[in-house]
């Protein structure tokens, strides 16, 4: 008898705790990232994702 073949549902967009959204951005700044995704071999995404949560955790409103 053959295995039957499981698929499991996908989860909805958005409900994965992230959201998509876009951002204007500078060519150099893409350029910076893209050779900093190279060297870590990490995806720009991620790399924002990092970038990000370390900005908001150290940054100080006066």
């Amino acid at each position: 008898m053959k295995e039957k073949l499981i698929i499991t549902k996908k989860p909805l967009k958005g409900e994965d705790g992230y959201k998509t959204f876009s951002i204007r951005i500078k060519d150099e700044t893409v350029a910076r990232l893209d050779n900093l995704a190279a060297e870590t071999n990490r995806s720009r995404n991620d790399l924002i994702n990092i970038l990000l949560d370390y900005a908001i955790e150290n940054c100080e409103v006066k």
